[in-house]
């Protein structure tokens, strides 16, 4: 694995364990209303710093980056943010409750040495957008700061971090935070430096899987890389310097509290729709079958033993099931140039043989995209079809399947994972100045 270490981490002055109100979801699902309604909560929350107000254009005068970086400046010089005396791994263990069940997931909090993705140490496994990329880096430029954490995953069956995690969790909680989900972030220190020596040396062999964070993580490359030139232009080449690192949050990708939720799809016909005439279509390629009664679209994808998900169709009656034949060719029915692993992915097969074929939507056409919407319920996503045209449900991405894509250095196809939950942002801040 990229070398990972512990840090001098910025976090929030406090008289209480308690920072909900400083604490914040990722940057890239905050709307405008939510973001005033942190604010409303503390003008300390780290939205402020996540979100500056100000222009999206770093040439125009107050515009974000510019206020970004005094606020960042400011709470430091006057005491909101207070740093660490020494170098500390943060362990991180989120609690919630999921179908009737309390879910733990922990997590290490620390730094993790920047790798290209073609050197296959640290290995992403989706797609990630010029635009937002743009912001981030303007961002992370003139702060020289990194706000949250990216999400990373590691594979250790035999469990051998847990100790790490146990150790950090005998002493005192430093920090917790209820978010508006009810999922509680609680944060210990782990500052020995036996046991960081320890965890280091458990997680050197490792590759990393980029989970949640691919904006970021990319961000941070190209800033390294910006950093590096102009290092590198004055003749002096500092060792080890802080951007050729990035605040990482991993997490054991054997450990039962990982937990995957699927994203389903929302989508419209670019002209007049028949639910006959498409359900005709479907049939030429899937299986088509009824859900038995009292069944959920849960149930029904729980059957399937191929690629396959639940579709409902405006005008179409009750929800189905379709699924790839048991004797279909996936790599005749997707030509393209990808792995078998790829191609079995029940989000690849929509978006070939369902999304592009017959509905006209397609990342290559960027325009199409509009006629696409992301939902997490299954409820919500079959009432969708009161109105739009066709929802499709799909079942959560394996962990067996990411880590074959990725291996295999390839992405997946557009929001093929949802982690849940997210990781906050606000409880550890880190910087690169």
């Amino acid at each position: 694995m990229a070398r990972f270490r512990p840090f001098k981490a910025y976090t929030y002055a406090r008289t209480t364990t308690d920072i909900s109100d400083l604490t914040a979801p990722p940057y890239d699902v905050i709307s405008e209303k939510q973001r005033s309604a942190l604010l409303s909560r503390s003008p300390s929350n780290v939205v402020a710093l996540e979100l500056p107000e100000g222009s999206l254009d770093p040439a125009a005068e107050g515009n974000r980056y510019a206020t970004g970086r005094y606020r960042w400046r400011e709470w430091r010089d006057s005491g909101v943010l207070v740093r660490d005396r020494v170098p500390t791994v943060y362990v991180l263990e989120q609690r919630y409750v999921l179908d009737g069940r309390e879910v733990r997931r922990r997590a290490f909090i620390g730094e993790v040495e920047l790798r290209a993705f073609s050197e296959g140490v640290v290995l992403p496994h989706e797609r990630t957008l010029p635009k937002a990329l743009g912001d981030r880096f303007n961002l992370t430029k003139a702060c020289a700061a990194n706000f949250s954490q990216v999400f990373g995953l590691y594979s250790d069956p035999e469990r051998v971090t847990d100790r790490y995690f146990e150790q950090a969790m005998s002493g005192r909680i430093v920090m917790t935070a209820t978010d508006d989900d009810g999922v509680v972030s609680d944060v210990w220190a782990l500052t020995d430096p036996e046991a960081l020596a320890g965890l280091a040396a458990a997680l050197d062999a490792k590759q990393v899987f980029i989970a949640d964070g691919h904006h970021r993580y990319t961000t941070a490359l190209a800033y390294r890389d910006e950093r590096r030139a102009a290092a590198a232009s004055t003749g002096v080449t500092p060792t080890d310097p802080a951007y050729d690192f990035v605040m990482m949050a991993l997490v054991n990708m054997d450990d039962p509290g990982l937990v995957v939720l699927p994203t389903h799809r929302i989508a419209d016909a670019p002209r007049d729709f028949d639910a006959s005439r498409f359900r005709a279509s479907l049939a030429e390629t899937f299986e088509l079958a009824d859900i038995p009664a009292g069944s959920t679209p849960e149930d029904a994808l729980g059957s399937l033993e191929t690629p396959g998900f639940v579709v409902a169709l405006r005008g179409g009656g009750s929800p189905f099931l379709a699924s790839i034949r048991p004797d279909a060719d996936l790599d005749e029915l997707i030509p393209l140039e990808h792995s078998h692993a790829w191609k079995e992915l029940d989000v690849a097969v929509l978006q070939e043989l369902v999304l592009d074929r017959l509905l006209d939507i397609s990342t290559d056409r960027p325009h199409t995209l509009e006629r696409l919407s992301f939902v997490k319920d299954t409820r919500e996503a079959i009432a969708a079809v009161a109105e739009r045209d066709a929802a499709f449900i799909l079942r959560s991405t394996r962990m067996d399947q990411m880590r074959a894509v990725a291996l295999a250095g390839e992405t997946m196809p557009q929001k093929s994972t949802y982690f849940y939950p997210k990781l906050l942002s606000g409880l550890v801040l880190r910087a690169m100045d």
